[in-house]
C-alpha cells in the first residue's frame, strides 16, 4: 500500500511573534480551542484517502500550548482512521515556555517520537527583538527534560540575519547547541513579512536589517561549523547527523503526497494541490465542507514543481528518477532552463544529478522562477 504524510496545524500561541505572519491566534479562550478540536477531529474522520502514514507533522502556531490530552485526542483518531507505519516519525513543534517535562513524557507515551523546539537564538536580546516568550534557560531546560523522558531525535530551529545580529553572535549560538548535540539542526534566513510587527519597525527606522553580504557570511558560516562537527547539510536550510534527516519534510521536497488538518492546512493528493480556508470561526462550524481546490497540475506544472522542489536538497534532482517517474529525460525536457542555469553558474549537471552550485545556493530564488 501506498504511503502519505499527516500535518496537522494547531494555530494557537501563548504570544504573536514579532516576524510571524502564519495563520496563529493569541487570544482565543478555551471554548474555541476545545470546539477547534472538535473540528479537527470531525475533519480527519471524514478523510477518505486509504494510504498508510509514514510520518506525522504536528505544526503551528504552537502546539504545545495545548493540553497534552488536545494532541493525545488527535493522535488516537488518527490511528483510528489509518494504518501507521510501525516505524513512522511523528514530530510535534514545542516553544520552551509552553511546555514541561509532564508534558514531554505524555507525547512520548502517546507515540511522539520527534521534537522540534522553536529557539530561534541563544542570545536573549535576540529572543526579545524577536517577541519570543522565553529565553535561553527555559531552552536548556526543556531539552535537557526531553532527554530524560526519552526522546532521541531532536530538532532545534535558529534563525539567522536578524536586526543587530553579528557573525560571532551566530559562532556562539552554534556552538552552545553543538555541545547538546541535537540530531537535526534548522537554521532559517529572516525573511520580512508584510504586515508583521518587525516589518513595521524596520519600515519606520526603528530597527535596521542586517546587509546581505554579512547574512551571506553567516550562512556560510554556519554551513563550515555545522559540517565540521558532523552534521550533514541536506537541504538549504536544514543540517542533520546522517539518519536523522526529516522524513517528513524530504517528503513534500521529493513531491509525495501528504494531507493537512487545520485551519489553513495545504495537501496534495493526486496531483492536486488543495487546502482549508484561513477563517476560524469558518474552520470551526464547517470543517468537511471547507477544502479549496488550489492547483490541478498538468504534466508541465507537475515536472516544474519537481524540480523546484528537488532542488531545495544539497545532493538535488536525481536525474534517473525524474525520467522513471516523468517518462522523459529532465535535461532534453528542461534543456532551455538548465543550459540558461548552467551559463550563470547556478547549476550543475553530473551522471546522475541536476543540483545547485556554490553559487546557486546563494542564488537559490533566481533558479527556481526557472520552474515556476
Amino acid at each position: 500500500m501506498q504511503e502519505f504524510g499527516i500535518y496537522v496545524h494547531l494555530p494557537f500561541c501563548q504570544k504573536k511573534c514579532k516576524y510571524c505572519d502564519f495563520i496563529s491566534f493569541d487570544m482565543c479562550d478555551e471554548t474555541v480551542k476545545q470546539r477547534y478540536l472538535q473540528a479537527i477531529l470531525r475533519e480527519i474522520e471524514a478523510c477518505e484517502i486509504s494510504k498508510n502514514v509514514a510520518t506525522v507533522y504536528i505544526g503551528g502556531g504552537t502546539p504545545s500550548v495545548l493540553p497534552a490530552e488536545y494532541v493525545a485526542r488527535i493522535l488516537e483518531k488518527i490511528q483510528q482512521k489509518f494504518i501507521i507505519e510501525k516505524d513512522a516519525e511523528i514530530t510535534i513543534e514545542v516553544n520552551p515556555r509552553t511546555v514541561n517535562v509532564e508534558k514531554l513524557r505524555k507525547y512520548r507515551e502517546i507515540g511522539i517520537n520527534r521534537l522540534s523546539i522553536g529557539l530561534q537564538a541563544v542570545q536573549n536580546r535576540l529572543l526579545k527583538l524577536l517577541g519570543r516568550v522565553h529565553v535561553f534557560t527555559d531552552f536548556e531546560k526543556v531539552y535537557q527534560e526531553a532527554r530524560e523522558v526519552g526522546f532521541k531525535n531532536v530538532n532545534v530551529d535558529l534563525m539567522l540575519g536578524l536586526p543587530t545580529q553579528t557573525l560571532e553572535d551566530i559562532k556562539e549560538g552554534l556552538q552552545k547547541i553543538i555541545n547538546l548535540e541535537p540530531e537535526h539542526i534548522s537554521l532559517y534566513s529572516l525573511i520580512l513579512e508584510e504586515g508583521t510587527e518587525l516589518e513595521k519597525l524596520v519600515f519606520e527606522k526603528r530597527l535596521e536589517m542586517i546587509s546581505e553580504d554579512l547574512e551571506r557570511q553567516m550562512y556560510w558560516e554556519t554551513k563550515k561549523i555545522l559540517e565540521k562537527n558532523g552534521y550533514f547539510h541536506y537541504e538549504i536550510s536544514n543540517f542533520a547527523k546522517k539518519g536523522f534527516e526529516s522524513r517528513h519534510n524530504l517528503g513534500c521536497w521529493n513531491q509525495e503526497e501528504y494531507i493537512g488538518f487545520g485551519l489553513n492546512a495545504h495537501s496534495y493528493v493526486n496531483k492536486k494541490r488543495f487546502s482549508n480556508g484561513e477563517n476560524l470561526e469558518e474552520y470551526i462550524q464547517n470543517t468537511n465542507k471547507n477544502k479549496i481546490l488550489q492547483e490541478e497540475q498538468t504534466f508541465e506544472g507537475q515536472a516544474k514543481e519537481y524540480m523546484m522542489l528537488g532542488l531545495r536538497k544539497i545532493e538535488g534532482v536525481s536525474i534517473s528518477e525524474f525520467e522513471q517517474k516523468f517518462q522523459v529525460h529532465p535535461l532534453f525536457y528542461f534543456r532551455f532552463e538548465i543550459s540558461k542555469l548552467e551559463q550563470d553558474g547556478l547549476l550543475e549537471v553530473d551522471l546522475d544529478a541536476i543540483r545547485l552550485t556554490k553559487k546557486g545556493l546563494d542564488f537559490a530564488n533566481r533558479v527556481f522562477e526557472e520552474f515556476v
